[in-house]
């Protein structure tokens, strides 16, 4: 079943075609991957997908329902959550209340929020960092709560933008199972990823972004031996290791 499907979808600024007639398809209870070189439009399509830039052409479909027209808040109801590439925490809150703001969407009780915010702590690695300030945290403590905040709001599909950015081979090695574990509890996932490691650990399929184009859409063991997306972004190495893992 097709939970997300995005339709021909452009975006222009002025003169600048970010996204170009782009479509994929998200089923349902999977990790789907969307890889390409940057700028490519992988940011701007999840832009579109999560309702903060609206396409100039093309449509998102939702469970069969068109949601182009839907802002933000409204497909956080309708349960897509995103995270944020660039993760900016409320500094001045602490770990749960940053969760809690997640939370608050569907439980306006302070306390049903704060139970909740700990549940989610507890799943991502975080309960013993709950009452320290989010200031405090590493940068991988930082994006597990950029996820932990995502996943509060209760979601059927997550966004996931470079949840792996600047983190160490440790690290990466530490958060694949977590993504494995959302998934397997019935969260299906998007990411956009750079870290091949991770495309090929958890992705049941690629898509690949290039110059705002679809090149290629498949398994990662077909996508790394496709022509065209060894030479708009993998290269030769980086495939070779790639289909290695696939």
């Amino acid at each position: 079943m097709s939970l997300l499907r995005v339709d021909a979808v452009t975006r222009r600024f002025g003169g600048v075609v970010a996204v170009d007639g782009a479509s994929l398809n998200v089923p349902k209870g999977t990790i789907t991957g969307l890889i390409g070189p940057n700028g490519a439009g992988k940011t701007t399509l999840f832009a579109i997908i999560s309702g903060f830039v609206t396409p100039s052409a093309g449509r998102v479909v939702w469970k069969d329902a068109d949601i182009t027209s839907m802002k933000p808040h409204q497909r956080a109801r309708q349960c897509i959550s995103r995270t944020f590439q660039i993760v900016q925490p409320f500094a001045g809150l602490t770990v749960l209340e940053n969760i809690a703001i997640g939370a608050y969407l569907r439980h306006a009780d302070r306390s049903e929020a704060m139970r909740l915010a700990a549940d989610v702590a507890k799943r991502v690695g975080l309960a013993a960092q709950g009452g320290q300030q989010a200031s405090a945290l590493t940068v991988a403590g930082r994006k597990r709560l950029e996820l932990a905040r995502a996943l509060a709001t209760e979601p059927e599909l997550l966004l996931l933008d470079e949840v792996l950015a600047g983190l160490n081979p440790s690290e990466i090695r530490d958060i694949i199972p977590l993504i494995r574990a959302i998934r397997d509890d019935g969260v299906t996932i998007l990411m956009i990823e750079h870290v091949m490691q991770a495309v090929t650990n958890l992705c049941e399929q690629v898509t690949v972004l290039a110059q705002g184009r679809v090149i290629a859409s498949g398994a990662p063991r077909q996508i790394c031996t496709d022509p065209a997306v060894v030479e708009a972004y993998l290269g030769r190495g980086a495939a070779a290791r790639m289909q290695a893992h696939a």
